[in-house]
């Protein structure tokens, strides 16, 4: 299993995709700041994890590897993004055929996407929607790529 974290902050998703993947998986952390990913690092350090990788950068550059993740989650980091568009293209087709993205926006968030932008966002993407969590305020939206299904684990 391989699991990618977008805008993964100081490793509050990270960590525990880690260890809930096995030391057969793997987990890439992104973030575009420097200090979140040292704090990240620092964090994964002192719960013994060695399975994350850590990446800085903004997704939607043509950094990511083709067919190389089983399940991407985006938590309140969407409405941050440059060109979210080309990052959702970019973990597109980073996904294997079958693999799931997650998305949570939580209204509170400065940045806050409502469900039909990041429904369109998705489809545009060729994502197809697989489930949501949650309402107005708070939601997940699951989307999955097309194709035969990725592995099991975190999902």
């Amino acid at each position: 299993m391989s699991a990618l974290d977008v805008g993964c902050g100081p490793g509050r998703l990270s960590i525990p995709m880690a260890i809930k993947v096995g030391p057969r998986g793997h987990v890439t952390a992104v973030d575009s700041q420097l200090g979140m990913l040292e704090r990240a690092k620092e964090r994964s350090v002192k719960a013994r994890v060695t399975n994350i990788r850590f990446l800085q950068g903004e997704i939607g550059t043509g950094n990511l590897k083709l067919d190389r993740f089983d399940r991407t989650v985006l938590v309140t980091v969407l409405g941050e993004m440059q060109h979210p568009g080309d990052a959702l293209r970019e973990i597109f087709a980073a996904l294997k055929p079958g693999g799931l993205l997650a998305i949570t926006e939580v209204i509170a968030d400065p940045h806050f996407q409502d469900q039909r932008t990041v429904r369109e966002l998705a489809s545009a993407a060729g994502f197809r929607e697989k489930a949501v969590i949650g309402g107005r305020y708070s939601y997940s939206l699951y989307f999955m790529k097309p194709g035969e299904e990725s592995g099991g684990g975190l999902n």
